[in-house]
């Protein structure tokens, strides 16, 4: 076999990176920019490991990459895939804090779904973007495992469904009165309480910013590094 044909193969081969954490440098992006890939799937394992016959996103991943993100002077911006049922809600909170934290453009695609504490990680990007048939579920927050039956844990619980409804408005265009309401709404889930949102009603809500897919997303991200470039040549 040549050696021209060896590098093809092992250049098509899934790199270590992506196998492990899901993530991927695009590195023959336009324009030269360079774009950090991050993908969000299954189920958000917080301090428990998930079922070993479950997908999982583990916090432990993500958090030290997008430390890196921030960090590195070879990423322009970031791109989240995201297809999730949601999961641990600490976990899921940590991650979305880090995202809406980082200096560089963010953008943000819901593809299958983003469930629960998913819909905190589509919106804390600083644009966000979902494919027609994709949907976001708002429901309360759920305790699994014993639970004592007293005021201070419903506080508790109260107290971090506030968490999640105020990282919802502070990082979209709804409100939280709006999120609290489809959140407890009785009339569309079968087995809970709560709202699904497909594609265009997300929007419609001002919860996600566009429909649109991943020649959209692609687009916007890299229309949001020209303008920071452009910011950062005028201070010079």
């Amino acid at each position: 076999m040549s050696e021209e044909k060896k590098e093809k193969e092992k250049s098509a081969e899934p790199t270590e990176e992506l196998k492990e954490t899901g993530s991927a440098n695009l590195e023959n992006s336009r324009d030269s920019h360079r774009i950090k890939l991050l993908t969000i799937v299954g189920e958000i394992e917080g301090h428990e490991a998930v079922s070993g016959n479950t997908k999982a996103t583990k916090y432990e991943h993500l958090l030290p990459l997008l430390a890196e993100v921030e960090d590195s002077n070879e990423i322009d911006g970031l791109l989240i895939l995201l297809n999730t049922l949601g999961g641990d809600v600490e976990a899921g909170l940590s991650i979305a804090e880090m995202i809406a934290s980082l200096s560089k453009p963010s953008v943000s695609l819901v593809l299958g779904g983003s469930h629960s504490i998913g819909g905190p990680l589509a919106v804390s990007a600083d644009y966000s973007f979902i494919v027609p048939s994709g949907t976001m579920v708002i429901h309360p927050v759920r305790s699994n495992g014993m639970f004592i039956g007293v005021q201070q844990s419903l506080d508790n619980m109260l107290r971090t469904q506030d968490r999640i409804t105020r990282f919802l408005a502070d990082h979209s265009a709804m409100t939280q009165e709006r999120i609290e309401t489809l959140m407890l709404n009785p009339t569309e889930l079968v087995k809970d309480v709560g709202t699904l949102l497909e594609g265009k009603d997300a929007v419609h809500e001002g919860l996600i910013n566009e429909v649109g897919g991943l020649k959209d997303a692609l687009n916007k991200l890299h229309e949001m590094i020209n303008e920071r470039n452009k910011k950062k040549n005028e201070n010079v």
